[in-house]
């Protein structure tokens, strides 16, 4: 073999069986992940339509079969189900017996750590929580994301090589998440992306309002700017009417929303207040423009002059 060539995947020692339990969005496209590694998926778990056609397009030729038989058959499960069912799902199969002990039980749930998996860890098994911080579409382009895609991982300190070993085969980057602040890793992950698609979908809708033909083109570029500069500078990169106290801008915003889109006002006069005390924490609200500014978000009413602003 010349030294260009790398060794086929297969060929690589500990190669995993692994199973799938939840056919969302999540499970398939890790499964894919693992494949690409070398690991072999041998059985998928799904209840809807909609789940067992994800797993026929992401996992072709991996049998569809029970939940206890996944485990029957995998050396490596990926239990992928919606945080509310995950501790349910546990409890079931520890004590239906279907755990195996020496099993790699894994999650990929943000709310929860390893201790959801104690009845598991009980019957034998050696539990992991890795939750890949991505949105997913349940389409091949998710193993793609999944490259330098960050994981928060939290597991029993003995099985912490094995964790980040398991998130590096899959492309990603592991990130250690005690077990006591997962709530708080994941309130602050959907506090930026859950959010971010409620806010960027209404600036949209409020575009089309104002007759632009193509909001979409017009925010990216906008919106990628404001991102990437929020991710270099923190709240240095705040810019627009309320870091600059523009109290009369601000006013005639929320005049026009409480006229065509009323829904918002709430969230826009919520957004302008953390704005506002973020830019006066950090020096960029000068203090006597802030008066009258977070007089008009305290109550929300115009009583200006409508003066208009800009994006800057």
């Amino acid at each position: 073999m010349t030294t260009s060539q790398q060794p086929d995947p297969k060929d690589r020692p500990a190669r995993l069986t692994v199973g799938v339990v939840g056919a969302g969005r999540v499970g398939p496209a890790l499964a894919a992940s693992l494949q690409l590694a070398g690991h072999r998926p041998v059985a998928v778990s799904g209840v809807s339509d909609a789940s067992r056609r994800r797993a026929e397009r992401m996992l072709p030729d991996v049998p569809l079969v029970p939940p206890a038989e996944v485990l029957a058959r995998a050396e490596l499960v990926l239990l992928t189900v919606p945080d509310d069912v995950l501790p349910g799902l546990v409890e079931g199969l520890a004590e239906t017996g279907a755990v195996k002990p020496g099993q790699l039980l894994v999650h990929t749930s943000g709310r929860y750590g390893a201790k959801v998996l104690d009845p598991a860890l009980r019957a034998g098994a050696l539990p992991l929580a890795l939750h890949p911080a991505m949105t997913f579409t349940g389409t091949p382009v998710d193993v793609q994301r999944l490259a330098g895609c960050s994981f928060g991982v939290t597991a029993p300190e003995e099985l912490r090589l094995a964790a980040e070993a398991l998130v590096i085969e899959m492309g990603g980057e592991p990130e250690w998440v005690a077990e006591e602040m997962r709530p708080l890793y994941h309130a602050a992950l959907a506090l930026g992306a859950n959010h971010l698609v409620t806010l960027v979908a209404q600036s949209m809708e409020l575009l089309r309002e104002a007759g632009v033909a193509a909001p979409d083109r017009m925010l990216g570029p906008l919106l990628g700017a404001a991102l990437d500069n929020a991710l270099r500078s923190g709240d240095a990169a705040l810019t627009g009417p309320v870091a600059r106290g523009d109290a009369g801008t601000v006013a005639a915003h929320v005049t026009e929303l409480r006229r065509h889109a009323p829904q918002t006002v709430a969230g826009y006069l919520a957004m302008a207040r953390a704005t506002a005390d973020r830019a006066l924490a950090h020096g960029l609200l000068k203090p006597e423009l802030a008066e009258d500014l977070l007089g008009v978000l305290a109550d929300g009413t115009d009583g200006t002059d409508g003066a208009e602003g800009d994006a800057r």
